[in-house]
């Protein structure tokens, strides 16, 4: 059985007609890989297309603002490479005029560009004999050929790349890596994959030993901590006072609410009560309060809380600033803070 040629075959049968794969575009390449490194295609797409039409060319991408990119990337979290997707944009700028390159040795060199990304926009824009290698292809090759070394470790990495290397159709570059990406997520997928149909069950190690849900394998995640944010709504006369985030913790330089973090979860008249609230007034009052909406990172789990006070404070601290409340939709914020914004002022 010639393994490439029967994904191929099943690949032009089956394939999803996607705008990436209509176009040679490496500029085009790179922002639908970026973006689905986030998500499923389904919701990867409003994405590329938002980005597509806003920076048509990586010029256009070059003379964003953070802010602005940061906002066309709100909801898909892992903001930081929203942030290199801009630095990486104003580096073919400066470094190849504003043409993005398609040989895998530059492309390596661009922020937020590793090896996977640089084999997939060099063998998809310029049919470069690349092994694409992200998580539908490891989880094909796992099963397939019957390997249990975790795929997230430093020698799992190089086995299973080296595999990739050795059954890629070097004439077919671009369309081996594309069937194997595809056949990855329609058909051999995570959770009940379709054996049944499967061109290549025969020759699967995985399907012969009824080993499928075992593979791939994967070493135990890191530990999850845990947060717990206080954010503090106040608002009138048409603004309401904000934060911009720093630089050195999760979402950075966008924008929230002023916020208190404490070690565990409090009630909001304990929470009232810590030294800290001082900063808000010497007689702040509490109206309300939401319930606690628990908000899932990669290694982070946050229990947020949004409480309403009375008055603005006295004073702003740190990067507090007051926003026009019919202004909010120009920040680009949390995805947990834009929905609880939302529906407090409906817009």
């Amino acid at each position: 059985m010639n393994f490439s040629a029967e994904l191929i075959a099943w690949y032009e049968q089956n394939k999803r007609d996607l705008p990436w794969r209509n176009t040679t575009d490496a500029y085009m390449i790179w922002l639908s890989e970026i973006i689905l490194q986030q998500t499923r295609v389904e919701q990867g797409l409003p994405y590329f297309y938002r980005f597509a039409e806003r920076y048509p060319t990586v010029r256009d991408f070059a003379t964003a603002s953070e802010d602005e990119v940061l906002r066309l990337w709100q909801g898909l979290g892992y903001y930081s490479r929203g942030r290199n997707m801009l630095k990486t944009a104003q580096l073919v700028e400066a470094l190849h005029q504003g043409v993005f390159p398609t040989d895998y040795d530059q492309l390596i060199k661009l922020k937020g560009v590793g090896e996977y990304t640089a084999a997939a926009i060099s063998s998809f824009s310029a049919n470069e004999a690349r092994a694409v290698v992200d998580g539908n292809v490891y989880r094909v090759l796992a099963r397939y050929f019957g390997i249990d070394e975790p795929i997230n470790t430093p020698k799992g990495k190089k086995i299973f790349q080296q595999i990739a290397d050795d059954v890629l159709d070097v004439k077919h570059p671009a369309l081996h890596n594309q069937a194997m990406m595809e056949f990855g997520a329609l058909l051999c997928k995570p959770r009940n994959p379709a054996c049944g149909i499967c061109p290549v069950r025969t020759g699967c190690a995985a399907f012969k030993s009824n080993a499928t849900q075992l593979l791939p394998v994967k070493v135990k995640k890191v530990k999850v901590r845990k947060r717990y944010f206080n954010y503090m709504l106040i608002y009138g006369d048409g603004k309401i006072l904000m934060n911009k985030r720093g630089d050195n913790d999760i979402w950075a330089n966008m924008y929230d609410l002023p916020m208190i973090e404490t070690d565990e979860l409090l009630e909001p008249v304990q929470v009232m009560a810590l030294p800290e609230m001082q900063i808000f007034g010497k007689n702040v009052t509490l109206l309300d309060n939401s319930g606690v909406v628990k908000h899932i990172l990669t290694h982070q789990h946050l229990f947020i809380r949004f409480m309403m006070l009375k008055d603005f404070p006295p004073e702003l601290h740190g990067n507090w600033f007051y926003a026009d409340i019919s202004s909010l939709e120009k920040l680009a914020m949390p995805k947990s803070i834009i929905i609880f914004i939302k529906n407090i002022f409906n817009f």
